[in-house]
């Protein structure tokens, strides 16, 4: 509300918003596009999807990224914006049992938000670990395990630069991706 007072007008503050999440910094095995947005849950929202893929077009992880903006703000966020995250990975058949897996999977959002500088409250998530199994016509198939970190929180403000940069990290981390030392560049590669 504060940008309010200031004479900066609602309208402003998305578009500020929005310029925000314009130039993340990507890692080659990356690919971001803008995803249709849901429109009944904020007069304003913006989504964008990621998919992480190796170097032999396998995918390693996918998500995405929601922005909800209610310039009238909404109790339940406690603010006038929302992210809304999911990344969905696979993970090790053997990490699928491990009860303590689920907070470590979680430590990995709240240590990339710390990281990224994120400033946020209000946040709420859940992390699930799914086995698949075939059977009959399709019992050639391997067992699939997977990793969801479904998570939302209201930033403290409409610069959401960091609050992307965190969910990218979490991505490159579900990813089972080295993190990038600052400074340095991943070779990109063809697709």
């Amino acid at each position: 509300m504060e940008l309010l007072e200031a004479g900066v007008s609602r309208v402003d503050i998305w578009d500020s918003a929005l310029a925000s999440l314009k130039s993340p910094v990507l890692r080659p095995e990356f690919v971001l596009e803008e995803v249709p947005a849901p429109s009944r849950l904020a007069p304003h929202s913006i989504a964008i999807a990621v998919e992480s893929i190796d170097a032999d077009d396998e995918e390693l992880a996918v998500g995405r990224f929601i922005v909800l903006h209610d310039p009238e703000g909404q109790e339940t966020w406690d603010g006038t914006f929302r992210v809304v995250s999911f990344v969905r990975a696979p993970i090790e058949s053997d990490v699928v049992t491990d009860d303590l897996f689920d907070e470590v999977a979680w430590s990995w959002l709240t240590d990339a938000l710390r990281d990224a500088g994120a400033d946020y409250h209000n946040v709420s998530g859940t992390v699930t670990r799914t086995v698949s199994r075939s059977f009959a016509g399709l019992e050639d198939r391997s067992t699939d395990t997977d990793l969801e970190i479904r998570a939302s929180w209201s930033p403290d403000g409409a610069d959401l630069s960091t609050h992307i940069a965190a969910w990218l990290a979490l991505v490159e981390k579900s990813s089972g991706l080295t993190p990038l030392p600052e400074g340095v560049s991943a070779l990109s590669r063809k697709r």
